[in-house]
């Protein structure tokens, strides 16, 4: 079992496979990034081996993220060899929906469970403005692909940014009423050194008062977990969640490590500090005491951090 120092069990690793990614979103790129040399980024048998002794140290969850995880040549390769092991209860990804539609069937049948999508409006002209591409459409065509292939609970992940997407929070919501999908309003985070938007900070309390124009919040579940909080609109196919990771930070809580593309462990999403697995992959026995090791070193909480690494390098 991989306890941190403060008794927390660790459950949940997200694994990002690159750092690449082909939409430029305005919170997340607003600076020039220099990509990971190809050579320096794990191969799918190192990430597969990492991943192997986390669920053998106690890991029952794992997500694949980046960048944008369907740029990965051979992806659902690494997602066969990561179903294939014993003791991973859930295997799931997050991805930005441009390439699901042509890759939905083909990452159901290497046995990826479920989907989260990144979509923050519904506006064609928005979209564009908001990620540098005209591809709603495709987005849009991605969800309808995961629900019809069974990579369900389908997740839709919004960031609601003032003066971006407040208004259009609402509409998303009724998302919810005709499909089965399930939403999540996150509160945006500023991650990385000199992305500076805290005059853009909407708080959930706002966003949950933005829904109930639609109607009530009625308490739910759904499955995969989670820090949200689950409500669902009256006669709603779907859920509507909240994920408040600034307001009301779930530290107490935090079950999960992320892994980077260069195979670096980390430990807080808003803390640089960061551990090289990479000199311990040759034997499972020193990875297993190196994650051990690391793990212990987990802080109690985020308080008084800010990371310096663009989410988009640290793997969503």
């Amino acid at each position: 079992m991989l306890l941190d120092s403060h008794g927390r069990r660790i459950t949940y690793l997200r694994v990002s496979v690159t750092d690449r990614c082909n939409l430029r979103c305005l919170y997340c790129s607003r600076h020039r990034f220099q990509w990971l040399p190809p050579e320096e980024i794990l191969t799918y048998e190192e990430i597969a081996r990492v991943v192997r002794v986390a669920v053998e140290l106690g890991v029952e969850r794992v997500r694949l993220t980046g960048g944008e995880p369907l740029l990965r040549r051979g992806l659902p390769g690494l997602i066969r060899m990561l179903a294939d092991i014993e003791g991973l209860r859930d295997l799931s990804l997050t991805t930005n929906g441009v390439l699901l539609s042509d890759l939905a069937s083909e990452l159901k049948a290497a046995g990826l469970a479920r989907v989260n999508v990144s979509l923050d409006t519904l506006d064609p002209e928005k979209f564009k403005r908001i990620t540098g591409m005209d591809a709603l459409a495709r987005v849009l065509a991605g969800v309808e692909a995961a629900l019809a292939w069974g990579l369900t609970p389908v997740k839709i992940n919004t960031v609601v940014v003032r003066g971006l997407n407040e208004e259009e929070v609402p509409e998303m919501a009724r998302l919810t009423l005709s499909e089965p999908l399930h939403l999540r309003f996150i509160e945006f985070m500023p991650i990385g050194e000199g992305n500076e938007w805290e005059d853009r900070f909407v708080g959930l309390e706002e966003v949950m008062e933005r829904v109930r124009e639609v109607g009530d919040l009625l308490p739910a579940e759904v499955e995969g977990g989670g820090p949200a909080r689950i409500f669902r609109l009256p006669g709603a196919r779907g859920t509507i969640g909240f994920i408040a990771a600034m307001s009301r930070h779930f530290c107490a809580a935090c079950n999960r490590l992320r892994l980077t593309p260069e195979g670096r462990l980390r430990l807080c999403l808003f803390s640089d500090r960061e551990f090289d697995l990479r000199p311990y992959l040759r034997r499972e026995e020193d990875l297993r005491q190196a994650l051990a090791e690391a793990v212990r070193l987990k802080p109690v909480s985020r308080a008084g951090t800010r990371p310096r690494r663009l989410m988009r390098s640290i793997g969503g």
